[in-house]
């Protein structure tokens, strides 16, 4: 039997290396690496991560048959806090994340936009020294029609005891976040994250029921040629806002790209650069999205990646709520698209 020349060898064997490492590091994995600890804190930081890839695989899963169950698509008839209709997965996410935190041991507190106040664990309050602030379904109303969703997450410590249930410490910028990403629904069931050691990527694998490293320390490009808004909304936008949008008609360069799902527009600007945008309007300057479930943890995700967030004035992170259910504009992506944005709004051009 002829022998592999030795020459051959070691680069095969290091090809062979390099593909099982990347298929052995599992989510739980790659955060102990990043924290170069086993510290009980790094231990609680990868159990929390572990939680919500098993969130996303329950509503991966349910997504992937709601086609042929009853009762999964549409609408409950209900409204949230909100004031939004409520669709079924909807609740059937929100159940998820509070059942699957339940059994953590870890978390006393979840904070979601569904509902109207923190949903409280008693049995895990007297250790668990963390709340999972999250939007369970990002982008419900694509939802009857196949398209592309996701979940937002965002991981804060407790600070005090919380002793009225107002959960006030919560108000507090997102500078305060240990970690944050979101899980994409799509051709495949993607999670990215970050806990402030850059921003990386993974890849639900069915065959081992893992989300499997795909890609490290992600860099957003300083520029992209796409932008992301609803023009639907045109004429409630401020003066400022319909500016930029003539501006970039008229640029040669730019693409327009919405999909009605926002984690799936902001994964695209992460990937190929370039600016999302969802302003506030002239009769609700305050905008649509909720700060502490969606734009702060988008905002330190893709810092993380060497982008920007913004209302236009302030940065995203630097903004203090008021109330747990506080909206704010948002323009957010690649620094020099998000600084052309802010041109217009402070100055006009």
């Amino acid at each position: 039997m002829a022998k592999t020349p030795e020459s051959l060898e070691s680069p095969i064997n290091e090809i062979t290396d390099r593909a099982l490492d990347r298929d052995c590091t599992t989510l739980s994995r790659h955060v102990l690496q990043q924290l170069q600890s086993f510290s009980p804190d790094a231990q609680d930081l990868s159990a929390l991560m572990n939680r919500i890839a098993l969130a996303g695989k329950l509503v991966a899963r349910r997504m992937s048959r709601a086609g042929l169950m009853e009762g999964v698509l549409g609408f409950t008839g209900e409204v949230n806090v909100q004031g939004e209709s409520v669709k079924k997965m909807d609740v059937y996410a929100n159940d998820v994340f509070i059942s699957v935190f339940k059994q953590s041991g870890l978390v006393c507190r979840l904070a979601s936009e569904e509902m109207e106040n923190p949903y409280y664990i008693p049995e895990n309050c007297p250790i668990g020294r963390y709340t999972l602030l999250y939007d369970p379904i990002d982008g419900s109303s694509n939802t009857d029609n196949n398209l592309s969703l996701g979940s937002i997450f965002a991981i804060r410590q407790q600070e005090g005891t919380d002793s009225d249930g107002k959960a006030t410490d919560l108000l507090t910028n997102g500078r305060k976040q240990l970690a944050a990403g979101y899980i994409l629904y799509g051709p495949c069931t993607m999670l990215v994250y970050t806990i402030g050691k850059g921003v990386h990527s993974f890849v639900l694998d069915p065959s081992l029921g893992e989300f499997i490293l795909t890609e490290e320390n992600i860099q957003i490009p300083k520029h992209g040629s796409v932008y992301s808004v609803n023009e639907g909304n045109f004429w409630q936008w401020e003066e400022s806002i319909r500016e930029y949008i003539r501006y970039v008609h008229r640029t040669e360069g730019y693409s327009a790209r919405y999909s009605g799902a926002m984690v799936s527009d902001i994964h695209r600007i992460l990937v190929q650069g370039g600016v999302f945008l969802y302003p506030g309007t002239i009769q609700n300057p305050e905008g649509k999205l909720r700060l502490l479930y969606e734009t702060a943890p988008l905002a330190f995700l893709i810092e993380q990646a060497g982008g920007r967030a913004t209302t236009g004035l302030v940065n995203i992170l630097d903004v203090v709520p008021k109330k747990l259910h506080q909206r704010t504009p948002l323009i957010i992506g690649s620094k020099e698209d998000v600084a052309k944005v802010e041109s217009f709004i402070q100055n006009g051009h």
